[in-house]
């Protein structure tokens, strides 16, 4: 007769919240990244200066700029970099942004080991800003 084994649960790593002031801190009940076994997840980033707590909305390219300032600054708290950016998940709130934005996005990663990407046009974003920006990447 075959031998049972009992199943068991396994045991989860904890997770690690990432939170540094060089980035804009969260609009709601959710941290600006997290940490679990090896990757971290960067909440959706927006162009809030976080020096200021002021949007960046002076046009689409300066928008992009802050929303990639403010990964890098989260990046560099968690310990990696936009090398190490596995995916991107991009929202806009006119898809006739595309080509600005992807001009400003080009200067932040290496085209041949760019991550992997979504950019999805959505009604709204929070603050009502243009675009909106989360990641997940190696650590």
């Amino acid at each position: 007769m075959p031998q049972r084994h009992k199943a068991t649960t396994p045991t989860l790593m904890s997770k690690t919240i990432v939170e540094t002031k060089h980035a804009p801190s969260p609009v709601g009940p959710y941290s600006q990244a997290t940490i679990h076994n090896g990757t971290l997840y960067v909440s959706g980033q927006i162009a809030i200066n976080p020096s200021t707590g002021e949007l960046v909305t002076t046009d689409i390219e300066a928008e992009t700029h802050q929303v990639l300032k403010n990964i890098g600054a989260i990046l560099e708290e968690a310990g990696t970099s936009f090398e190490n950016v596995l995916k991107c998940s991009v929202f806009v709130s006119d898809m006739n942004m595309y080509g600005r934005i992807n001009a400003v996005y080009a200067q932040y990663f290496n085209e041949a080991t760019a991550p992997a990407r979504e950019l999805v046009e959505v009604g709204n974003l929070p603050k009502f800003v243009n675009v909106e920006i989360s990641a997940i990447v190696a650590v």
